[in-house]
């Protein structure tokens, strides 16, 4: 069951690698200024959404918010 598993992974691992490089070779037109300003925009939405998440979860774990409740 192990070795399934293990080859599992090298065949998602080298199908990834495949298209990685099938997409890096591939010959077109170069990404115009308006999908660079796009890419860094969604980029950096991503990146203050994920430390907004973080920061909620430090004040939540912080103020007793994820404790079990206490019934009387």
């Amino acid at each position: 069951m192990r070795a399934l598993l293990i080859l599992l992974l090298l065949g998602m691992l080298a199908a990834a690698g495949y298209f990685a490089y099938s997409a890096i070779a591939i010959q077109g037109e170069p990404i115009p200024t308006e999908g660079y300003v796009a890419l860094a925009l969604g980029a950096g939405f991503s990146v203050v959404v994920g430390i907004g998440l973080m920061v909620l979860l430090f004040f939540s774990s912080r103020r007793g918010y994820d404790e079990p409740p206490h019934f009387r």
